[in-house]
């Protein structure tokens, strides 16, 4: 299903909304329209476009979708593994924020430097 809004052009799923790249989906749609009205209106050479040419952008046009779809695919596939390292670096960050608050309250500034804490306050 797709719709337009301000612009923007959207693809969903039944599964889920999934958006592509407004850049890469908005050169395809003005990169189909152009292939169609060429098609509409020149008979072989007119206008300085070949047939040829024309044939050439289509394919193009066809191994960017390709190209993009792979990369929608990716993209699903890498966000749950993104959002799960996000939660483990979160709980990192919160473990070495409290050792480092504990061993800076036990020793001296002096020795902060021997638990690969920067002396710096």
């Amino acid at each position: 299903m797709r719709f337009v809004s301000k612009n923007v052009i959207y693809r969903t799923t039944l599964k889920n909304k999934t958006i592509m790249s407004k850049t890469v989906e908005l050169q395809i749609e003005k990169s189909r329209n152009l292939v169609e009205g060429l098609r509409k209106h020149l008979n072989g050479n007119g206008g300085g476009v070949s047939n040829d040419e024309i044939n050439s952008m289509e394919q193009s046009i066809k191994d960017l979708e390709a190209a993009n779809a792979e990369v929608d695919r990716l993209r699903e596939e890498l966000t749950p593994k993104v959002k799960k390292m996000n939660e483990v670096l979160a709980q990192v960050k919160e473990a070495y924020a409290e050792k480092k608050k504990t061993l800076k309250g036990y020793y001296p500034q002096e020795r902060w430097i021997e638990y690969g804490i920067p002396d710096k306050r």
